[in-house]
């Protein structure tokens, strides 16, 4: 070799590490670190101290309603547990794990837990992505470079991200009834596949459809990047961490007393379903988990609500989980949905990273998975407003576990009444409160100071003084003024209430640091 030959080569070398470098720093750059963050933040808390005692009360009902579905349904077992404040303060079950041994379920014994595993898989991705070795906006052929070769629908379609396998939209076909029994195949397999081809149902990134096989590629980016196996990776990195110590991925690992064996009901009989090895498809639905385990992840996804000062102790960042539990691609509108009472209260549903998120018409807001595989199901259903989560698995084949646990929540809801964190009033809001107070009724000079540029050349001060001395007519005598409800730190509602009737007082202040008033309004609310 010559000495320009081996120059040439040192240059490559040193020009590739730099690349590399660069595209780490780059990475790097967008994972931004808060370093002075308000010490004054008021974060929301619940007023009811006994919440958990609460919902204990009522755990009579809730065995009840698992029972009946069991009986109904033919479930071999369902074991369940609820989530209060960030701790499991009740769990039970019902029926067999093993019909043959008789062995009875309890919050112990190990189910696979199918779909549900996908949240672990979205939480590592974050978890790398905290730690500046991916974005989810990268193109998923960064990391699995056989995927470049994919063969898309349309020329004027972009690249499968990251982000689009957690959301569900890399334009991949529903895979349920395919994607299940693909669970012990190898990597070797999982990478032929691609090199194949993909046939694809709709262009990147335009629509949820759900895909086993996306969360199977993230699974592969995960042991691509880490260096880990995605399972030993998921054990060490979160399971562990959390203290959970009875989940696994391979069921030849687990005491066969402590298994949950899948069945199915076909001719008015139980039968045994195989076990599905573990393999590259761990990622979309191979965990296998106990009540008392799961309820350490639940809790693990609740605290990261609401957002607070305080040191991140958990194996992925607080915000990350919450980012986790957001709308990110919608999935419809059921105009038809019904409440417990048979009423009409139509939702919104869309998808997260490896969560579902609903909205009903009242506001509730729900975050949740499912899971099914070949004699099991599971579902887990979160309510982060409220602090409150449930649980529940069975060893029956594609067990129908989201009726009876929605059932059960939402009874817990109604009897324990269970109600949403309370904002404290910023000292802000109760300043400009105040303020308002003692403009009226004159609204003179003195309170210029208060509002914000846009403020009187919006309505005159004229007119706003006419309109307010209007609406205070109406309501006779002033008899008191209430507490102020905040909405967010800087907006807020306060009503006066007169002899006759009461003024809503609504207004938003401005985001600079002057915390000026830029919208004021009086809302005559009715007559007594």
């Amino acid at each position: 070799m010559s000495l320009q030959q081996t120059l040439n080569g040192v240059m490559k070398k040193i020009f590739l590490f730099l690349s590399l470098v660069l595209l780490f720093s780059c990475k790097k750059k967008n994972n931004a670190i808060i370093t002075n963050a308000a010490d004054e933040y008021p974060a929301p808390y619940f007023e009811d101290d006994e919440r958990a005692q609460k919902v204990i009360k009522y755990k009579s009902i809730v065995d009840s309603i698992f029972r009946k579905s069991a009986r109904v349904n033919h479930n071999p077992a369902i074991a369940y547990g609820i989530v209060v404040d960030n701790k499991l303060v009740y769990s039970n079950a019902t029926g067999y794990t093993n019909i043959e041994k008789k062995i009875v379920a309890d919050s112990k014994s190990r189910f696979r837990i199918a779909s549900m595993t996908k949240s672990f898989t979205a939480m590592a991705i974050l978890r790398l992505r905290d730690e500046g070795k991916l974005q989810l906006s990268d193109p998923a052929a960064d990391y699995i470079p056989e995927m470049s070769s994919l063969k898309y629908p349309t020329s004027d379609g972009s690249a499968i991200t990251i982000f689009n396998l957690l959301t569900m939209s890399a334009g991949f076909p529903e895979d349920n009834p395919w994607g299940d029994r693909q669970l012990s195949d190898t990597d070797d397999e999982l990478i032929d596949l691609v090199k194949k081809g993909i046939s694809f149902s709709t262009t990147p990134g335009l629509q949820f459809e759900y895909s086993n096989l996306g969360y199977a590629l993230l699974g592969k980016i995960i042991s691509n990047v880490s260096g880990l196996h995605y399972q030993d990776y998921i054990i060490t990195k979160i399971l562990r961490p959390l203290g959970m110590t009875d989940c696994e991925f391979e069921f030849e690992k687990i005491p066969q007393e402590k298994l949950a064996l899948g069945y199915r009901w076909e001719e008015n009989q139980w039968k045994p379903e195989a076990l599905l090895k573990d393999g590259s498809y761990a990622s979309m639905g191979g965990m296998i988990c106990t009540i008392d385990d799961f309820a350490k992840y639940m809790s693990f996804l609740l605290t990261a609500w609401p957002a607070h000062n305080g040191k991140d102790e958990g194996p992925v960042k607080r915000n990350s989980v919450r980012e986790m539990q957001q709308p990110w691609k919608f999935r419809g509108l059921f105009s038809n949905s019904k409440n417990r009472n048979g009423e009409v209260c139509p939702r919104t549903s869309s998808y997260g990273f490896g969560l579902g998120w609903r909205q009903d018409c009242k506001g509730m807001v729900a975050v949740s998975h499912s899971g099914g595989l070949p004699g099991f199901g599971s579902i887990h259903i979160l309510m982060p407003d409220h602090g409150v989560g449930i649980v529940a698995f069975s060893n029956l084949t594609y067990a129908n576990m989201g009726a009876p646990a929605a059932q059960a929540l939402d009874t817990l809801m109604q009897l324990a009444e269970l109600k949403k964190r309370v904002l404290p009033v910023a000292p802000t809001l109760t300043k400009i409160q105040d303020q308002i107070i003692k403009i009226i009724p004159g609204w003179g000079e003195e309170s210029d100071g208060m509002f914000a540029e846009n403020f009187y050349p919006d309505i005159s001060k004229d007119l706003r003084r006419k309109q307010l001395n209007d609406q205070l007519n109406k309501i006779g005598r002033v008899i008191t003024v209430e507490k102020i409800k905040p909405e967010n730190l800087l907006r807020g509602t306060f009503d006066i209430v007169g002899e006759k009737g009461t003024i809503e007082v609504s207004f938003t202040l401005t985001p600079d640091v002057d915390h000026k008033v830029q919208y004021l309004n009086f809302q005559l609310k009715g007559k007594k």
